[in-house]
C-alpha cells in the first residue's frame, strides 16, 4: 500500500530522531537505513520542500530533523514524500456517477480515510517511546532489544 519512497522517508525520519543534535549526510543515513544514497537524497530533499528537516553543507553540514517529533505525525511524513490519494470522484470518468461515489469507490475511500486518520494519530516521538522489544526502523544499527526487569 505505501510506496518504497515512503518507507525510505519513515526511516531517514526515525534516524535524524535518534540524532536530534548531529547533523547526519547522506551517506550516514542511507548507511543506517539500508537504502540507497542517491534515492534518499531525493527523498530528503522532498522531506525538506515540506518542511521537515533542514540541510546545511559544509565540513559539518547534513540533514536534521526540523520538525518538533511531538507534533510531527507519520501522516506528515508520508504525505511530504507520496500523499495519500482519496477518492473525490469517479475514477472511471462516469457522468452518471458525478461526484456521488458508487459502493465499491466509497469503501475504498473510506479505507483510505481509516488509513489517514490511524497515521494522523500517530507522532514520531509516540512511536520512538513506545515500549518494545525492538526500536524502530533501520535494520540492526537502530533495532535494540529491550531488556525487562
Amino acid at each position: 500500500m505505501f510506496s518504497q519512497t515512503v518507507e525510505y522517508a519513515l526511516r531517514a525520519v526515525v534516524v535524524l530522531a535518534n540524532h536530534p543534535d548531529e547533523p547526519r549526510t547522506v551517506h550516514q543515513i542511507a548507511e543506517a537505513c539500508q537504502v540507497p544514497p542517491d534515492y534518499l537524497g531525493k527523498v530528503l530533499q522532498a522531506l525538506g520542500r515540506a518542511g521537515l528537516v533542514s540541510a546545511q553543507r559544509g565540513k559539518h553540514g547534513g540533514f536534521t530533523l526540523r520538525a518538533d517529533t511531538t507534533t510531527l505525525s507519520i501522516l506528515d511524513v508520508v504525505n511530504a514524500v507520496d500523499p495519500i490519494r482519496r477518492i473525490t470522484r469517479c475514477p472511471l470518468g462516469i457522468a452518471a456517477h458525478g461526484k456521488k461515489l458508487c459502493p465499491l469507490h466509497r469503501r475504498l475511500d473510506a479505507a483510505m480515510a481509516a488509513v489517514e486518520s490511524a497515521l494522523g494519530a500517530s507522532t514520531l516521538a509516540e512511536m520512538l517511546e513506545e515500549p518494545a522489544p525492538l526500536k524502530p526502523l533501520c535494520g540492526g544499527l537502530t533495532h535494540v532489544a529491550v531488556k525487562t526487569v
